[in-house]
């Protein structure tokens, strides 16, 4: 309060005091001597708002001592199995998948039946490499192609119809006419000699 004193020295002349220049010095002087009402308030405010955090710290520090450490690592440690087992199952059905998409690729057009011919191939003997690709596979549809050929569409599908010799019906008849007649007489068992 002392430079308020000062300043009303320096304002009197004569015995004089020239109030309206003390008031403008003194509003000048004051931010540097005092804080303002309003910025005051926030900061008793805010001082209120750290008080009332620490003690809710505190009491959350107080719950924390009361935890049993051993039920808790107990949670964490079920927790861990239960994720374990999760990204397990998650992997071996991406396996299966993958699998499956490969066997179903690798049958396409070659079978009668993708589904039955897919339920012959052991699927624990295969091995997927870097590239989604069932290592073993080709050996396991080789083997089935040879003990269960009829499962198999035979290579080349229709030309190998085409080449059959013999006359069926749809085809083109023969050129000359003798050929037919030999062709139609053994149809009906009548061969004559």
């Amino acid at each position: 309060m002392n430079w308020i004193l000062e300043t009303v020295k320096r304002h009197i002349k004569d015995g004089v005091l020239n109030e309206e220049e003390l008031v403008k010095e003194i509003n000048k002087e004051f931010p540097k001597y005092a804080v303002p009402k309003d910025q005051y308030n926030a900061v008793a405010e805010a001082k209120k708002n750290l008080e009332k955090e620490i003690a809710d710290r505190d009491a959350q520090l107080e719950e924390l001592k009361k935890v049993d450490a051993e039920s808790l690592k107990a949670e964490i440690e079920r927790l861990q199995g239960e994720n374990k087992a999760a990204k397990e199952k998650y992997e071996a059905q991406l396996k299966e998948l993958q699998l499956n998409s490969a066997i179903k690729l690798a049958l396409a057009g070659k079978v009668h039946d993708e589904d039955i011919v897919a339920s012959l191939i052991k699927k624990d003997k295969l091995v997927l490499n870097e590239d989604g690709k069932a290592i073993g596979l080709d050996e396991q549809i080789e083997s089935l192609k040879e003990s269960k050929a009829f499962l198999f569409k035979p290579e080349g599908g229709d030309q190998q119809q085409q080449q059959q010799p013999g006359f069926k019906v749809g085809n083109s008849p023969p050129d000359n006419q003798q050929a037919l007649d030999a062709a139609i007489s053994a149809a009906f068992g009548n061969i004559s000699k």
